[in-house]
């Protein structure tokens, strides 16, 4: 696996890093609606990411240039508690002046292979991202790519997820390639508990999350908390 250039961004604890985080955003949303007229952004799923998504929704930026595309999510009803597309909704997106049309969610209801193939068919055409949020569990996994599963199927841009280690077992993740095809990658990593696989991503383990390698050439970025700081 090629090394990946990382950008270690330090922060005293999860308040701070989640203040820091959606004001990077939001000055990035700015420079890509200034140079492109646009701004399309991959949203994670989480509590660090909600902790941004609630500071987000204060901004004052021209909403309707966002476009929003997600990371994974569980194959579960639209309505469903744990759906990531609903945290962000219920903590962000509802709470904007956001057109509907703009939010990309991917339909997981469908099932694994129904709803990746479907989300294939919404990327189709889309290049790089402007910016790809993520986080980081305490296996080393991101988005939904799992340590010994599969981080790419036949160049797909997404991915059928079957028996993952933390439920729901079926899940839907943007493939390593596409979640690396992006101008800015962004990981949000809070607490003690990620600080081994931290340790471990540092060293070179074989870990989702070091899978992820900007197309562009520039460093991932990564925003963690001194909780989670290796030592």
């Amino acid at each position: 696996m090629q090394p990946q250039a990382i950008c270690w961004q330090v922060y005293e604890n999860a308040s701070e890093l989640s203040a820091n985080a959606s004001q990077t955003i939001i000055e990035f949303a700015e420079k890509a609606i200034a140079d492109r007229g646009r701004f399309s952004v991959v949203l994670a799923g989480g509590t660090t990411p909600r902790e941004v998504y609630l500071q987000l929704k204060t901004a004052k930026t021209d909403w309707s240039k966002w476009h929003i595309y997600f990371g994974d999510e569980r194959c579960l009803l639209p309505q469903h508690a744990d759906r990531n597309s609903l945290m962000a909704r219920q903590a962000w997106l509802n709470h904007v002046a956001l057109p509907r049309v703009n939010i990309h969610e991917i339909p997981a209801e469908l099932g694994p292979e129904r709803g990746a193939l479907a989300y294939c068919q919404v990327l189709d055409g889309i290049g790089d991202f402007d910016l790809v949020l993520l986080g980081f569990g305490e296996d080393g996994h991101t988005a939904s790519l799992f340590p010994d599963h599969p981080w790419e199927v036949q160049g797909a841009a997404a991915i059928p997820v079957f028996g993952a280690p933390k439920p729901p077992p079926e899940r839907i993740s943007l493939s390593a390639s596409r979640l690396s095809a992006a101008r800015r990658i962004i990981f949000l990593v809070t607490g003690a508990g990620k600080r081994p696989a931290v340790e471990q991503w540092q060293k070179g383990a074989r870990l989702p999350a070091a899978a992820i390698l900007p197309t562009v050439g520039t460093a991932v970025e990564v925003f963690i908390d001194r909780a989670a700081q290796a030592e």
